[in-house]
């Protein structure tokens, strides 16, 4: 599929630099407050008030969160103490896309971005890819025609950030795990942009064999899929700033996925 580059794409595609600034949408812009960003009082660690309370709903089973609303989703992973990193967070991150058109139900969108954890930016903003990495990931998705907040949904694997920015555990995952899962059923979307190694992993790991040991590398360059749809998999925003040349191969996932998401329709 080839791809009418205006300017800003151009120059997305000679640089990708987070140093390009992008004129804003001429439309107005409306931001979903995630209930996860809701200001508390914050005790002494940056812990919120009602997240030191430890009750069966803030700690529901898989099977339980399969049966969630996106309202009653956002408010368990609020609240959720099921691991040990909600002990040191400031705020869960749950994810942001465009408003919901009606309580309980999941915004509309054919795009989902699906990162890895929260870092230190992300923890005390309550929304995912923020800072140096998250002007990179809004420039990349601008060169596409997707907006954070309008046209596309981004969420992470891990709600809370790991102590020090560390790899998140195995148990940490899989006790979030069914958080995007059932994020991933209510949204809907038609294509998913996976960036990163546990991305990769929490997606994959039951249509690709041992895909927790094969480089990222081998897994680009073809349309995996997700309980039937689509996943592109690409390097995180991250990883880009510090291996510069890797920027062209995240292009090339880029148009990737958006060929896929036109051959669906």
């Amino acid at each position: 599929m080839s791809l009418d580059l205006d300017e800003r794409q151009r120059a997305m595609l000679a640089e990708m630099d987070i140093r390009v600034w992008w004129p804003r949408a001429s439309a107005p812009v409306v931001t979903p407050e995630p209930i996860a960003a809701k200001q508390e009082p914050v005790r002494a660690g940056g812990q919120k008030a009602s997240e030191n309370r430890a009750t069966p709903a803030s700690q529901p089973g898989s099977a339980g969160i399969a049966q969630m609303d996106w309202d009653a989703l956002q408010a368990a992973v609020a609240g959720c103490r099921a691991c040990a990193l909600c002990e040191h967070r400031q705020r869960t991150v749950f994810g942001v896309g465009p408003a919901a058109a009606a309580p309980g139900q999941a915004p509309q969108v054919d795009w989902m971005v699906v990162g890895e954890a929260p870092g230190e930016n992300e923890d005390r903003q309550g929304e995912p890819f923020v800072g140096q990495a998250g002007k990179l990931l809004d420039n990349m998705l601008r060169a596409i025609g997707l907006e954070r907040h309008v046209n596309v949904f981004i969420a992470n694997v891990i709600k809370c950030r790991p102590p020090g920015n560390r790899n998140p555990e195995p148990g940490e995952v899989a006790q979030c795990a069914p958080y995007l899962h059932r994020q991933i059923e209510l949204l809907a979307p038609k294509i998913i942009l996976a960036m990163g190694r546990f991305a990769v992993n929490a997606l994959l790991q039951d249509s690709v064999p041992e895909v927790h040991k094969l480089p990222l590398g081998k897994l680009r360059g073809q349309v995996h899929h997700y309980r039937g749809v689509p996943v592109v998999i690409t390097y995180h925003p991250a990883y880009l700033l510090r291996n510069l040349p890797d920027k062209a191969k995240a292009w090339a996932d880029l148009c990737l996925a958006r060929e896929t998401l036109g051959r669906a329709g």
